[in-house]
């Protein structure tokens, strides 16, 4: 069974879900692929004590601090591909962007290939199920573009900008498929 909580936030209102002890997912409203890993109808639960932990981690995030992912029990669904770039992702220091073609040398020399294509490296980005913990939001193109954020761009400022992140040489798509 799959369960389901809520989790009001400076930039909107998310969706947490759990398989009964891990996290599996945690999407904003309105978010492009919107609970697309879970098969199965969601039961709200608001007691289970992941959701508890989740919730915590989220505030101490909000306000500032910068809340260890090992603190919490993910346990994302994906295929191997998908896992292994959303392992990458979470090793993006807070603060911190790195492009969709960093991860794609990272995967390439990880998988022990010449290159790989960003294009599905974003692919598996803008699925990340668990966005905020998994920091997909810390990704951006090589050119400074703040594209590719299944949450929304001006969440991903928020968030970026909520970090301290220097957004000078970063900039906001004028179209794009992610907008």
């Amino acid at each position: 069974m799959i369960y389901s909580t809520h989790y009001s936030s400076p930039v909107g209102l998310y969706t947490l879900a759990s398989n009964g002890e891990s996290l599996i997912g945690l999407w904003v409203e309105e978010q492009k692929y919107f609970g697309n890993t879970v098969m199965e109808s969601m039961t709200e639960n608001s007691a289970l004590p992941i959701f508890a932990v989740t919730k915590k981690w989220l505030d101490r995030y909000f306000s500032g601090e910068k809340p260890a992912i090992s603190d919490l029990s993910l346990a994302p669904n994906g295929g191997t591909f998908r896992k292994a770039v959303w392992d990458i992702l979470c090793e993006i220091p807070y603060g911190k962007v790195i492009t969709y073609g960093d991860i794609a040398k990272k995967m390439a020399s990880r998988m022990d290939k010449e290159h790989m294509s960003s294009q599905a490296v974003g692919g598996a980005v803008g699925h990340n199920p668990i966005s905020i913990i998994i920091p997909c939001h810390r990704v951006v193109g090589s050119n400074g573009s703040l594209t590719g954020y299944a949450g929304g761009i001006d969440k991903k400022i928020k968030l970026l900008e909520h970090e301290g992140v220097d957004m000078t040489h970063l900039f906001k798509p004028v179209k794009g498929t992610a907008l």
